[in-house]
């Protein structure tokens, strides 16, 4: 077996190879990235792999037996890259694609679900043998903005108190590293979430704890949300699309109990209160 891996030098790619040496490192892994000189510190076989370039995809998957499909992050332009994607490891004779999707894609209210929902097609035609991996939110994604809400003495959000199953980023990594590496998950979908689910207003509570004095969680209205993003410097189709996240969240979008990722990992997934301690500045 040879195990490439896309995405890299993202944070999820990175930790991905990190898990796989530690459960395989008998397993030949190779990266793929736009920039390879930017992954040479991972110290393996690093390939040019440009999701916009679809010369550059089947070549680099030469000598692939199964493929970690990382899903791009340039929302809006997913569905035709991720087609190349799917093309190439056709074209190279992949024999199974692992592909990260989101929480919940075939019913998620989340914009992004829909990018999702067109690749999971893609790879049901393809002939390719896959996995499904949707994963839910990562915690990081909340607790980067501790520093802020530390400097403001205030964390701000919309998403009501719409609970939220968050994992950290190593967790659904470590899940990916399992199912590259075991077999018998071909042709399954993984509904992957933290174990305990918690509000925005949980999350402060929990800051304010760790801080030693009050961080409250103010709620506001989506569109007062996505001003405050933009206020703090964030452009403003990012900012409402951040703010359309919590909106779906309130609504239940990233709440899941069913509990796949500790089941696949064999160990409860990392809880909020260390999520947060890695984050408190030293």
């Amino acid at each position: 077996m040879t195990i490439a891996i896309t995405g890299l030098p993202g944070q999820l790619g990175r930790l991905i190879v990190q898990a796989l040496r530690t459960r395989a490192p008998h397993i030949p892994i190779i990266g793929l990235a736009r920039s390879p000189e930017k992954a040479a510190d991972l110290r393996i076989e690093v390939r040019r792999f440009d999701y916009d370039d679809p010369a550059t995809l089947a070549p680099a998957l030469a000598g692939v037996t199964t493929l970690m499909f990382v899903s791009g992050s340039a929302v809006g332009q997913r569905e035709r890259q991720h087609r190349n994607v799917v093309t190439a490891a056709q074209a190279a004779g992949v024999g199974h694609i692992v592909y990260t999707s989101l929480l919940h894609a075939d019913t998620s209210t989340l914009s992004l679900a829909g990018e999702h929902r067109k690749t999971e097609a893609m790879l049901a035609k393809s002939g390719v043998a896959h996995t499904i991996l949707r994963n839910g939110w990562y915690t990081e994604n909340y607790t980067q903005s501790v520093p802020p809400a530390l400097a403001h003495g205030a964390s701000i959000g919309s998403a009501g108190e719409g609970r939220i199953a968050a994992a950290a980023r190593a967790d659904y990594a470590e899940a990916a590293a399992v199912v590259l590496a075991d077999g018998g998950h071909a042709g399954r979908t993984y509904e992957l979430a933290g174990d305990t689910a918690f509000t925005l207003a949980d999350l402060a509570a929990e800051l304010s704890r760790q801080a030693g004095r009050a961080i409250p969680y103010v709620d506001l209205p989506e569109a007062d949300y996505a001003a405050a993003l933009v206020g703090a410097g964030l452009p403003e189709p990012f900012a409402g699309a951040l703010a359309s996240y919590d909106r779906a969240a309130a609504g239940g979008a990233l709440f899941d109990d069913g509990r796949a990722l500790s089941a696949l990992i064999g160990r409860p997934t990392t809880p909020l209160s260390a999520s947060i301690a890695a984050a408190l500045p030293a």
